[in-house]
């Protein structure tokens, strides 16, 4: 016995004299391994789904796009299980699938496809019979459409052609999505918000030959409306008795329609890597681009929730805009991977939103931005205790609202994950380190590679060494989150020129000629591997000549207890270098503003250079309909007292306070009579 014991421990001696920094990083191994485990495991779950389509019927629906043969399996295998909560109506899959087929018929029809009602058919199809099948519907598509829409001053919808939807989050746009997939026709996600100029900009830059809209935007879109016809799209509503001339009920042509199976051929991509998809990523500046989503991405998004731990009998609470890749990709089409139940809001209520977890038992919640926040920020709901929410998943969750949804709604687990609609890369924390939004481990960079390299946030441009290659970051130093770009992890860009690209790839960040995607998002990795959100490198700025990181700001000033929301950005001061900080703030009712408590407070919690020169009280912060703060329209509003009808203050650092900013003082600071 003793001696075994001695070989114990020789073999635990080389462990005992690793460096402690090593031992803290071995804490995590086993979570490591775990979910690298997971990971591959799903791939190779999608890498056989996608074999078995490419191998299938090309008559039959499981010969189709991932979104079309993965919704006949569940209606298959699941039937009767509910795909869809929306209100009082509740869909099974089988439902889905049924009316998403006559929403798919609808389009066929409107492009003139004569391909016959049926969708049956046995035997196996090689690339040759695919591609035969692809040439005679491109036929159909040319000819006899021309006769299905002749004289209402619209273009036929040609194979592949994209038609956009304006559209709330409702069960139509899904039957929509899905059917337009099966069609073989590409979807644009139009922002609901969008009018006027950018809505017609964002219909031309993906090309749309199509508009569906929702009956309440009718009125709005009025103005819009020559300007549609004149783009020439096809104009639809989703169900409505009043429409102006030229716009069809397209409700009303899906129901004629039968709801078997369309052939899979119609919607089996060439490549995995075609766009099938256009979503509009927002960007801090510019009007909105029409980001390339490929099949690959999609087949990659039904792993999402499996990756998070969800399971088949989970019921998942998603009340963001559709429109947006958390929404559709990750909500809808991650729930479509493990064959869940969604409860789809078309708003998000914190009031309602405890209730709606008891009504529908529901075990998931995906967020995004500030709506834990907003939760944390609810008065007391008995409705908050007894649910069964176990897993909450999303981005943009900061630690200090972290700790106190936990504290209060517990126990429950939080997920937060990091990724981008058009992006490569993709990070997750598993192991539910609070603050952080993944793991560096080089397990997990052996299943979705990335690297942390140096940033000049005065040029713009990552640090290159004497060699011109780019510097990988050490830990606890904010680094630019990059990712090799390859057959795997592809990146498609946006639709329109090549410039809408530009900074997006860097070239010989390693080696010579290799090409890595650039997030535009800074990232610290700590001495224990956990990855942690810095800052935009836009929102990022430098004062006194050192960086300011906004998000450190923010949680500074989040500590207080008087202020419910805060938001952090630069401001150009004539007559000074760089940008001076400014927080525009929100009290927590009931709460006042104290002003000598929030100068000790900043004083003691941040660097000189950090500290916001002014401040800003408002009602409450504006934020995009994804709740991200906006930072760049607060930053051009600036700080003049003659123009903001808001209580603003400027730091006096003479007198150590903060001070009303008068029209006195905002004189004197251009003057150069008043430091800042």
């Amino acid at each position: 016995m003793a001696s075994l014991l001695l070989l114990l421990l020789l073999l635990l001696l080389p462990l005992l004299l690793l460096p402690l920094r090593i031992w803290s990083r071995l804490r995590w191994l086993a979570a490591d391994l775990a979910f690298t485990m997971r990971a591959l495991r799903c791939k190779r779950a999608l890498r056989a789904r996608a074999l078995a389509a490419a191998a299938a019927d090309p008559e039959g629906p499981e010969g189709g796009c991932s979104l079309a043969w993965r919704l006949a399996q569940l209606a298959r295998q699941r039937p009767a299980h509910t795909f869809l909560i929306h209100g009082a109506q509740r869909f099974s899959y089988a439902e889905a699938e049924r009316h998403s087929n006559r929403a798919a018929r609808a389009f066929l029809r409107a492009r003139g496809w004569d391909g016959g009602l049926g969708g049956g058919g046995t035997g196996g199809a090689g690339e040759g019979e695919r591609e035969a099948h692809c040439a005679r519907d491109q036929a159909a598509g040319s000819g006899a459409a021309r006769a299905v829409r002749e004289g209402d001053g619209a273009a036929p919808l040609a194979p592949g052609a994209t038609v956009a939807l304006l559209l709330p989050a409702c069960p139509e746009f899904l039957w929509l999505w899905f059917g337009l997939a099966k069609a073989g026709l590409r979807t644009a996600f139009v922002p609901t918000a969008l009018r006027r100029g950018p809505l017609q900009h964002c219909l031309r830059s993906c090309g749309a030959r199509a508009l569906v809209l929702a009956p309440e935007f009718l009125e709005s879109l009025e103005p819009d409306l020559p300007a549609l016809r004149a783009m020439g799209l096809h104009l639809w509503t989703v169900g409505s008795d009043t429409r102006p001339a030229g716009i069809s009920d397209f409700l009303a042509e899906a129901s004629a329609e039968v709801d078997g199976p369309v052939p899979g051929y119609l919607s089996a991509p060439q490549n995995m890597t075609d766009t099938c998809l256009y979503i509009f990523t927002s960007g801090t500046t510019g009007l909105p681009k029409a980001a390339r989503i490929s099949h690959l991405k999609i087949l990659q998004c039904q792993a999402f929730y499996q990756l998070c731990g969800a399971h088949q009998e989970d019921v998942i609470y998603l009340a963001l805009p559709l429109y947006h890749m958390s929404g559709s990709l990750l909500g809808i089409v991650g729930c479509l991977g493990i064959g869940a139940t969604v409860v789809l809001k078309s708003k998000f209520s914190a009031g309602q939103f405890w209730e709606d977890c008891q009504q529908h038992r529901v075990t998931v919640f995906q967020y995004i931005g500030e709506l834990c926040r907003y939760l944390v920020n609810q008065p007391p709901n008995k409705a908050e205790r007894g649910h069964k929410v176990r897993l909450v998943v999303g981005s943009g969750l900061r630690p200090d609202t972290w700790e106190r949804f936990v504290r209060r709604f517990g126990p429950l687990q939080v997920l937060e994950t990091y990724g981008l609609t058009e992006g490569n890369v993709a990070t997750f924390n598993y192991t539910g380190q609070q603050g952080a939004v993944g793991r560096a481990s080089w397990l997990y960079k052996h299943v979705f590679p990335f690297s942390l390299i140096r940033y000049d946030v005065t040029t713009g441009e990552p640090v290159r060494d004497t060699q011109g290659h780019c510097v990988a970051t050490s830990p606890g130093e904010p680094g630019l989150l990059v990712a090799p770009v390859s057959q795997q992890s592809p990146f498609l860009g946006y639709a329109g020129g090549p410039e809408l690209a530009r900074g997006k790839l860097l070239k010989h960040v390693f080696q010579p000629g290799d090409v890595f995607f650039n997030t535009g998002d800074l990232l610290v990795c700590d001495n224990q591997g956990f990855l942690r959100f810095h800052d935009r490198t836009g929102d990022t700025f430098r004062w006194k000549g050192e960086n300011v990181a906004t998000t450190e700001v923010a949680e500074a000033l989040e500590a207080l207890d008087f202020l419910q929301e805060v938001n952090v950005y630069g401001v150009t001061v004539p007559g000074h270098e760089g940008r001076a900080g400014m927080a525009a703030l929100a009290l927590r009712p009931p709460h006042s503003l104290d002003l000598v408590q929030l100068y000790a407070h900043v004083s003691e919690n941040l660097p000189p250079y950090a500290r916001p020169r002014f401040l800003r009280l408002q009602e409450s912060l504006a934020t995009t309909e994804t709740f991200k703060q906006q930072k760049v329209r607060m930053a051009k509003e600036g700080f003049d007292p003659s123009t903001l009808s808001d209580p603003l203050y400027i730091l006096d650092q003479a007198g150590g306070a903060y001070l009303p900013l008068t029209p006195a003082r905002y004189s004197a600071l251009l003057a150069g009579d008043l430091r800042i």
